[in-house]
This record gives C-alpha cells, sequence and structure tokens, in this order.
C-alpha cells in the first residue's frame, strides 16, 4: 500500500508537473481544450445550430452567452489523477492500458456532459451556473475518477482470483495443505 501511494504521488507529480510547462501547455493542453470545446460545439449544433466554438470558448450566436474552458475545466487534471492511480497500482500492463483507455473515456465523457449542461445553465441563471460549476460538477468528476479507478481495480483483481492469481497453495497427496500438522 506503501508503494503504491509514494508511486503514485511520483508519477502524479511527474505529470503535473509535465502538463504546466510551456511545452506540456502549447502542444497539449491548449490543443486539448481547443478541440474539446469545438466538440462540444459540434454536439450542440446538433440541436441548437447558433453555437460555435472559437479556441477554448463555447459561445451562442443567439444571446452572446459564452463559456471558456479553462485550466481544472478541461478534464486534463482528473484524466492525470486516474492515469497516476492506474500505473501504480500493480497490475499487467495489458491490465493498465483497458483501465486508461475505459478511464479516459468515462472522465472525458462526463467533462463534456458537463460543459455542455454548464453551457445551458448559464443561459438560464449565472447563480445556478455558479453554483453547479464550482460545487457540484467539481465534486462529480472526481468521484467519476475515483469510481472508474474502483471499478478498474475490483475487475482486474476479479480476474487474477479467477485466472488462480489468488488461489491457496496445493495440498499435499493425503489431502492436507504442506507444512500444516494433522490433527491425531
Amino acid at each position: 500500500m506503501i508503494r503504491f501511494l509514494l508511486l503514485f504521488l511520483v508519477i502524479q507529480g511527474v505529470l503535473f508537473g509535465a502538463q504546466l510547462t510551456p511545452w506540456g501547455q502549447e502542444y497539449f493542453v491548449i490543443p486539448w481544450t481547443n478541440g474539446l470545446a469545438h466538440f462540444c460545439a459540434q454536439l450542440v449544433a446538433m440541436v441548437d445550430p447558433s453555437t460555435v466554438a472559437n479556441g477554448k470558448i463555447l459561445r451562442s450566436t443567439t444571446n452572446g452567452f459564452a463559456v471558456s474552458i479553462e485550466a481544472g475545466c478541461n478534464g486534463v487534471e482528473a484524466t492525470l489523477v486516474l492515469v497516476a492511480a492506474i500505473l501504480a497500482f500493480p497490475s499487467t500492463w495489458r491490465q493498465k492500458l483497458w483501465g486508461l483507455g475505459i478511464g479516459f473515456i468515462a472522465v472525458q465523457g462526463l467533462n463534456v456532459v458537463r460543459i455542455i449542461s454548464l453551457f445551458y445553465l448559464g443561459q438560464w441563471s449565472m447563480k445556478a451556473f455558479e453554483w453547479a460549476h464550482l460545487y457540484i460538477w467539481q465534486a462529480l468528476i472526481m468521484l467519476d475518477v475515483l469510481i472508474v479507478w474502483l471499478i478498474w481495480v475490483r475487475r482486474i483483481n476479479r480476474a487474477a482470483h479467477r485466472d488462480g492469481g489468488d488461489a491457496p497453495p496445493p495440498a499435499s497427496s493425503e489431502g492436507t495443505a504442506p507444512n500444516v500438522p494433522q490433527a491425531a
């Protein structure tokens, strides 16, 4: 458990440090955030064609309301926490890759729902927008990370148990475990 915790903290420190560098921002965070805004605009445009994206800003051309997807709202940090937890946990690389793929989809999918819901909530009530943005969605995104990780851990533990990873030692030919005295 201590090994996992230390490895988790080190990986998380490296990933967060890398994304905060000018290189990480220029080649990963900014393009990701802009792409996220455009993806959300395309989804919203299916039902509301007056929605456009300019860089990291999702805007309604009808009423002028806009949301800017900032650091912490682009899902990068939540995904990095999940990546660190999965990489730090003892499992095979195949299990890690499976967890990273499913986890990425789960976290980013919920984040898209978050952005679009806040976009519409802000057009309805700024007070409700602020409350949902600061309190509800922050907690839900991190809860999503925790739940995805816990489901992944449970699944790989079940697989290890099913494959014999947690099986008891084999019994001796007399039907008793080795090095266990028999009762008279």
